[in-house]
């Protein structure tokens, strides 16, 4: 799943390509990841892409008035490309969600300023543009057009980003202190701490040498201050290491980075000791017992305990 550095990655690189371009057409070949209605997907044909941001894991596309928010959930992912083929490609159960391809007509007007740049649907194509792909049966890829990023529901839920200044020591010691979950979950909690999924929560306790079952709340003044400064270290991290990299390259850095998550049976980089694993019904955590629990395997996540 692609979490917070690698929707970091993606955003800078589709920013560089695609800000200051107008867009030639789009085409939304999987009726069911299109979540919105109004403004309609065909309005951001013809307009000037002004930029692309992030929110959380969300990608945000500022195209004229509006914006083309994308959720890549567990299985999608954004595919650039120089040569996209001009016809309409066809609804199907392949993996394409949604292709935009860019008009021919890159001089004229900065990007930016919302406008019409006179691209409408006559407008020659490029070839230039990118597909969102979702591999897979199970399909959660989402894609909204809306007027503001904060009318996607899981957009304005998400609590705050670990790169916004405003994620100070103290505002992360606050989001701790009501929260009586084992620190894990808090640290998946979208609402709680914008961008960190599966992969990075098992990074980031790993870096803190922190159980995943240890309760938020009890956590003492050092361990919340390890544990905020393993959420920058290792994001801003994987985020360098991903720094101008291809698309085609993202997803196999992030393995390659992993010191811990889909590492079970390997040895810890820092101990040597063997990673193990917790299961759950549709994912599982990783973690050194040396670096993180004194020694000792963690139970079943049914039994929320150390095994005696």
């Amino acid at each position: 799943m692609p979490e917070l550095p690698e929707v970091e990655a993606l955003a800078r690189f589709l920013g560089e390509r695609v800000a200051g371009r107008a867009v030639g057409r789009v085409y939304p070949v999987a009726v069911h990841a299109l979540k919105t209605y109004d403004p309609p997907v065909g309005s951001l044909e013809g307009q000037t892409v002004a930029g692309v941001a992030r929110h959380g894991k969300f990608l945000d596309f500022r195209v004229g008035p509006a914006h083309l928010v994308v959720h890549l959930a567990r299985a999608g992912w954004v595919r650039w490309s120089d040569k996209l083929p001009a016809l309409p490609p066809r609804p199907g159960k392949g993996p394409l969600a949604l292709r935009v391809l860019l008009a021919a007509d890159a001089e004229g007007g900065e990007g930016g300023d919302g406008g019409e740049r006179g691209t409408g649907a006559g407008a020659a194509l490029s070839g230039e543009g990118f597909d969102v792909t979702e591999a897979g049966t199970q399909k959660h890829l989402a894609v909204y057009v809306v007027r503001d990023p904060r009318d996607v529901p899981g957009v304005a839920r998400l609590g705050p980003d670990p790169f916004d200044p405003a994620f100070t020591l103290d505002a992360f010691r606050d989001l701790l202190g009501g929260e009586r979950r084992q620190i894990k979950g808090v640290l998946r909690d979208q609402s709680v701490i914008a961008g960190i999924g599966n992969a990075y929560s098992d990074e980031i306790l790993h870096a803190a040498r922190m159980s995943p079952f240890k309760l938020a709340a009890g956590l003492s003044e050092a361990e919340v201050e390890g544990l905020w400064a393993a959420v920058g270290s290792t994001l801003a991290d994987a985020v360098e290491r991903s720094r101008g990299l291809p698309l085609k390259d993202l997803k196999a850095e992030k393995k390659s980075g992993l010191r811990v998550h889909g590492r079970t049976g390997e040895p810890c980089p820092v101990c040597g000791d063997t990673v193990r694993e917790v299961s759950y019904r549709d994912s599982s955590l990783q973690y050194c017992p040396t670096c993180q629990t004194g020694g000792r395997p963690l139970a079943d996540r049914r039994l929320s305990r150390l095994l005696k």
